[in-house]
Parts: C-alpha cells; sequence; structure tokens
C-alpha cells in the first residue's frame, strides 16, 4: 500500500530535500550558496571532493560544509561502497578523513548492494560508520532501487529510486515499505520536466518518499551527474514542500 503523507487539509507533512552531491564548491558555487538559504526545507547533502574525501583537507570544501552545519544542515560523507565490491578498510579510512578534515554528520553510502547475501557485510560497514561519529551519524544508503527489506534496519534511510523520470513515473513501490514511516525512504530523479513537477510530487508522496531530489538536468546533456547543478525550478521545489523561500 502506499504511504500518501498528508493532513486533512492536504498540506505535505515532512517532506524535504536531499542533495546527492552538487560538484565542488569552486565550480557550483550558487548551488551551494542556496543550500543555506533561509526556508529550505533540507535534510542533508552530501559532500564528494573526489570521490570520496580526496588526499587532503580542500579548504573549498571546508568552508561550504562549514557553512551548512552552521545553517543547521547535515553534512553527509560520501563513500562509494562499488556494490559490495570495496575493501572494508578503505571504507572506514575514507570516513576517518571526512570527520577529521570536514566535521561530516554521516555518511552517504553510494552503490550500496541490495542483495540479501551482502547483508551482513553493509550491516558491518553501518555499525562500523556509527562508532565513527559516536553513535550520532546518519546513514543514507545509496541503493537506487528497492533492496532487500532488511536493509531498512541497517540505515536511517534508504535511496529506493534513482534515476530518469522516464522511469520514475512508471515506477512501483515495494510493499514491504508500508511498514515503515515516510522518513525512512528517499528518491533521486532527473530529466523531470517543469510541467511534470507535479506529478512527480505525487508519485513521492504516494510511494512514501521523505526525502526528494528532483531536476530537469539528464544525461542528454552530456554531463556525467545530473545531480551536480541546481534544478532549474528550485525556487519552485522549496515553494512547494517547505515554508517558502526567503529573498
Amino acid at each position: 500500500m502506499p504511504h500518501l503523507t498528508t493532513s486533512t487539509t492536504g498540506a505535505v507533512q515532512e517532506m524535504g530535500v536531499g542533495v546527492p552531491g552538487y560538484a565542488h564548491p569552486l565550480l557550483a558555487p550558487v548551488e551551494w550558496a542556496e543550500l543555506t538559504r533561509p526556508g529550505t526545507p533540507l535534510h542533508w547533502a552530501v559532500l564528494n571532493v573526489a570521490d570520496g574525501p580526496g588526499t587532503r583537507p580542500d579548504p573549498h570544501c571546508l568552508e561550504a560544509a562549514g557553512s551548512l552545519r552552521n545553517a543547521g544542515v547535515k553534512v553527509l560523507g560520501h563513500l562509494d561502497l562499488c556494490h559490495g565490491s570495496r575493501a572494508f578498510g578503505e571504507i572506514v579510512s575514507d570516513a576517518h578523513r571526512f570527520l577529521d578534515w570536514y566535521k561530516v554528520d554521516g555518511f552517504y553510502l553510494d552503490r550500496c548492494p541490495t542483495d540479501r547475501a551482502d547483508l551482513p557485510e553493509v550491516r558491518r560497514v553501518a555499525a562500523t560508520l556509527e562508532s565513527v561519529l559516536d553513535g550520532e551519524a546518519h546513514l543514507v544508503l545509496g541503493h537506487g532501487t528497492h533492496p532487500y527489506p532488511g536493509y531498512a534496519e541497517t540505515a536511517d534511510q534508504l535511496v529506493t529510486f534513482s534515476g530518469p523520470w522516464t522511469d520514475y513515473r512508471w515506477s512501483q513501490v515495494a510493499e514491504w515499505t508500508a511498514e515503515y514511516p515516510s522518513e525512512k525512504f528517499a528518491h533521486l530523479v532527473h530529466g523531470v520536466p517543469r510541467s511534470h513537477l507535479d506529478e512527480a510530487m505525487r508519485i513521492a508522496r504516494w510511494q512514501g518518499a521523505g526525502t526528494i531530489f528532483f531536476t530537469d538536468r539528464g544525461d542528454r546533456t552530456g554531463q556525467n551527474n545530473p545531480f551536480q547543478t541546481l534544478p532549474g525550478y528550485w525556487d519552485e521545489i522549496v515553494s512547494r514542500i517547505g515554508p517558502g523561500v526567503s529573498e
């Protein structure tokens, strides 16, 4: 069953934005500045310096992360699990660098496995990352699709959809997700036309996603990652799900 999260007046409750990782602050200064704008319903933003924390502290990323934390936004370090093929020690080492250099609030585990057989190792990684932040880590598993249900007990959030609008508009929610509140799930969708933004919002609500990132950018533009730039209708998204844009 879907989880439509509306009140008796039809208002959306607790939906917010999760930013999966803008380009480097030098390349996307406007994008990073927008994340600290008052009135933005932002749940978290991912910091990806160089496919991870990089080899040394980056002053521009340090400034961007500090501005977000000062604005009350959770900053998550980007850790690539490579679908379960990455060494445990490498993951933990990168996590420590993110914490030491950028004081992150948690981690985004990109390309997280989805199969039942990989669950014990992901649980091991998640437990270790929790200990790195003394049990206060916000963990998001970047599956990109519905995983084996056991993963829901492993982290704060699961990304159960990441992909193009052409797939999202016909997507179906897994029945087991109805056992969890909307804040457990996130949807990241690219290539959403402005004319279909309302439809995309309705799909997210019906499927029980508490965190979203929609953009009109798409792979056809030649970008390696359509999520690295600000959506053309950013203000519209903020006004639909937040308290309003502060001018």
